[in-house]
């Protein structure tokens, strides 16, 4: 199994900062990709951010230029920097992944969320 914790969630003003953290955990193989997806309240589900495991990335429209996806590989973490952050970002962000274990082939595995309230 693949464990996923997300951190880094709170409250921050319109125009503020903050990072998010995915540590993976388990028996891990291989990790092909590690994304970010948010959903807020009465919508559905959106991809906002995507690494892979060749370091390639790609990004939502709508937060192209104010934050950047990134990872550790040595720590299994992949983060969020959210700059800029606006009222429409407000949403619970979840980590995912696509990895293997040594006992399983590649599977989508996810977090259990962290919320990002941006308000003044």
């Amino acid at each position: 199994q693949v464990q996923l914790v997300e951190s880094g969630g709170g409250l921050v003003q319109p125009g503020g900062s903050l990072r998010l953290s995915c540590v993976a955990s388990g028996s891990i193989a291989s990790i092909h990709a590690i994304a970010w997806y948010r959903q807020a309240p009465g919508k559905q589900r959106e991809l906002v951010a995507t690494i892979i495991s060749d370091g390639s990335n790609n990004y939502a429209d709508s937060v192209k230029g104010r934050f950047t996806i990134s990872r550790d590989n040595a720590k299994n973490t992949v983060y969020l920097q959210m700059n800029s952050l606006k009222p429409e970002d407000t949403a619970v962000y979840y980590c995912n992944a696509v990895a293997r274990t040594y006992s399983s082939s590649y599977r989508n595995y996810w977090g259990a969320g962290t919320l990002v309230t941006v308000s003044s």
